[in-house]
């Protein structure tokens, strides 16, 4: 049977490394804060802020929360990223996306200042990534999968990375920091041939697919390392990942749960780039 790599003992030690600096950041008077930038009320935006506030909280981030009606016009978003890229105490944005659909998301998210964008949603943040040039901060679910690898002492340089999904939330941005830790990527897609036959060659294997039980037994080999990024819902109800996790781990060396492994882990990576951001403003 696979070994579990599990969200909760990443965040746990994400979260105590971020306690120590929120001390020693408000030693020296700053107060990393996050501002959470909501249009109208869906309901799983409250909920992840929620989640995010609390975590927040619990490692000392502050946090200002701004809630704009579902009605708002694009001239009251651009003036509110604006206002928010402009006050030096706030350290880090999360606007949550999508917004409702009279309102131009583009112009939005390219309004906020790569610096104070914490969710790695601006054009800035993404050019850092595939450029390392230390701009902006990664997608938090990106680089989720990243701080599971390296909490288990996971070797990438020098290892075959395969990558099965290309969007720019996840697929393309782990696969960029894949190649910058030194593993040798391949992205699989849904136009890729004959994919068991490459997943299978491979020593880490990230599936981000976004269709339940995409990557089955017959896409895996034993020794992999597979990091499953999907939350869908059976017809049961039950959460489960884009990989059969009943068929992977009987097969493969480890693997991350569904629920409870890199979900686990965003909300820290979140929290831990605005405390990050507060650091470098700081300086």
């Amino acid at each position: 049977m696979a070994n579990l790599l599990k969200g909760k003992d990443v965040a746990d030690a994400l979260n105590a490394k971020m306690a120590a600096d929120v001390d020693a950041l408000r030693n020296k008077g700053v107060t990393p804060t996050l501002a959470i930038l909501r249009v109208g009320e869906r309901p799983d935006d409250i909920s992840y802020e929620k989640g995010a506030t609390k975590m927040c909280e619990a490692v000392g981030v502050a946090v200002k929360n701004i809630l704009l009606p579902s009605e708002a016009t694009q001239a009251a978003l651009l003036a509110s990223i604006d206002a928010l890229n402009k006050d030096s105490s706030i350290h880090g944005v999360l606007m949550f996306r999508p917004l409702p659909k009279h309102l131009n998301e583009e112009e939005a998210r390219c309004a906020l200042a790569p610096e104070k964008d914490v969710d790695g949603i601006t054009d800035g943040s993404i050019v850092g990534v595939f450029t390392n040039n230390g701009q902006g901060y990664p997608p938090c679910t990106a680089q989720a999968c990243m701080e599971i690898l390296a909490h288990y002492g996971v070797e990438l340089s020098g290892k075959r990375a395969v990558v099965v999904g290309r969007s720019l939330v996840i697929g393309k941005p782990v696969a960029q920091m894949l190649l910058a830790k030194n593993a040798t990527v391949t992205t699989c897609h849904t136009k890729t041939a004959d994919m068991p036959s490459v997943t299978k060659g491979a020593d880490i294997v990230v599936v981000a697919a976004g269709k339940a039980g995409a990557v089955t037994g017959a896409y895996l080999a034993p020794g992999q390392y597979v990091v499953d990024v999907g939350i869908n819902f059976n017809d049961e109800g039950k959460m489960c990942g884009d990989v059969k996790f009943d068929e992977a781990e009987v097969i493969v060396e480890a693997i991350t749960p569904v629920p409870g492994g890199v979900g686990a882990v965003t909300t820290s990576v979140l929290v831990s780039h605005v405390v990050d951001a507060a650091k470098k403003a700081s300086k």
